[in-house]
């Protein structure tokens, strides 16, 4: 893997293999497995992928000017399951990965100490990077968790397999 001591580049690096990372998994499931809950206070695939959707095109958006909870956004409805399918849902990830990587690659390292504001609170710009990358970073365990569970043996692992070493 390439590495940088450019923070920007290095945190669109990072956001890219998480992404990656919950597409590979998401692409070893059904659609069945896709929209399951393991149990009724669960969330499925489908409703982490509409949940990141609406998270990252409210955080991206406008990343420097408006507070990164915009008033459109509807967040308790991320985790409600309407009548959408897995193309929607999916058109509706890639908008919202679109989103940030719009933004993060409009940056400048001087941009890095600017202040934005995310539900009011004040963030360093480089510390408003940091919680998006730790809050997809969460989901994107989440995602490979579920899938690798619905999966069980017939699971292809996504990074080191159990007893090799790189």
């Amino acid at each position: 893997m390439k590495t940088s001591s450019n923070p920007i580049e290095s945190a669109i690096r990072i956001f890219a293999l998480y992404k990656d990372l919950s597409e590979k998994g998401m692409a070893q499931i059904s659609d069945a497995e896709f929209f399951r809950q393991p149990e009724p206070e669960s969330n499925s695939i489908a409703i982490i992928v509409k949940h990141v959707a609406g998270n990252l095109l409210s955080r991206w958006t406008n990343f420097l000017t408006t507070d990164g909870e915009k008033e459109w956004r509807d967040r308790d409805s991320e985790f409600e399951m309407e009548h959408l399918d897995r193309a929607e849902l999916i058109k509706q990830w890639e908008k919202g990965w679109q989103c940030l990587f719009n933004a993060l690659q409009s940056l400048t390292q001087s941009d890095l100490t600017k202040i934005v504001t995310i539900r009011s609170e004040p963030h360093s710009v480089l510390e408003a990077i940091n919680r998006s990358l730790a809050h997809l970073s969460y989901h994107a365990g989440q995602i490979v968790y579920l899938a690798k569970m619905f999966k069980l043996a017939q699971w292809q692992t996504l990074t080191v397999p159990k007893k090799k070493r790189t």
